[in-house]
């Protein structure tokens, strides 16, 4: 039993990490600051237990805010990769698999079969928790840039078209949220704070 606390221990601990790993968007009231993975992280728990309702399938939140919270460990030896930086995705998939193969298998070999296999069930987004896990993942950057009038997606150039394509699987968990989302890149473009670029191919 020692062995196994240490082993939980070790790994709480590597996963203080994650409050060094710097994500593109910025904190509402800190805009000249980036938003790091641990604020992250808990900022979609919170979603998770508040806007559950809005999945078009039912959803067990507890294992929605299990998910949200591991996702992304993996970026402590893996890094962000900007949502919108086509070459740092091409070699995602390998670099994030080979983190969770370190950082998971930290932990006694129970837990480590179940997180793992959670955060393969996030990445795969097959089941309806996956899928609104990653819906509001998606979502919550959009909210950051909305507040800030846009402040990130200037800084690298995004226009509308590109949001609405990268956030289009919110569509996939919730009718409602991928509504409000196209109210919100819609009003955007509308009050001058993101280009709209071209119409995205149907």
């Amino acid at each position: 039993m020692l062995d196994r606390l240490q082993n939980q221990i070790a790994f709480i601990l590597e996963i203080d990490k994650m409050k060094t790993i710097l994500r593109q968007n910025v904190p509402i009231t800190e805009p000249h600051r980036q938003e790091n993975d641990a604020e992250h992280s808990w900022h979609l728990a919170m979603m998770a237990l508040l806007l559950a309702e809005h999945a078009d399938e039912p959803v067990d939140v507890a294992r929605v805010v299990s998910m949200v919270l591991i996702h992304d460990v993996v970026e402590i030896d893996a890094g962000d990769t900007f949502i919108y930086d086509d070459k740092a995705q091409q070699d995602q998939v390998e670099r994030e698999n080979k983190a969770a193969d370190r950082l998971f298998g930290m932990l006694p070999a129970d837990q480590a079969s179940y997180y793992r296999a959670l955060w393969d069930e996030f990445e795969a987004r097959v089941t309806a928790d996956a899928r609104f896990a990653r819906a509001i993942d998606r979502l919550q950057p959009v909210l950051l840039n909305v507040a800030t009038k846009g402040l990130r997606w200037r800084v690298h150039g995004v226009t509308a078209d590109r949001v609405l394509a990268r956030n289009k699987v919110i569509g996939d968990s919730s009718e409602k949220l991928w509504d409000y989302l196209q109210g919100l890149v819609a009003r955007m473009v509308s009050e001058g704070y993101l280009p709209a670029g071209p119409t995205p191919a149907e």
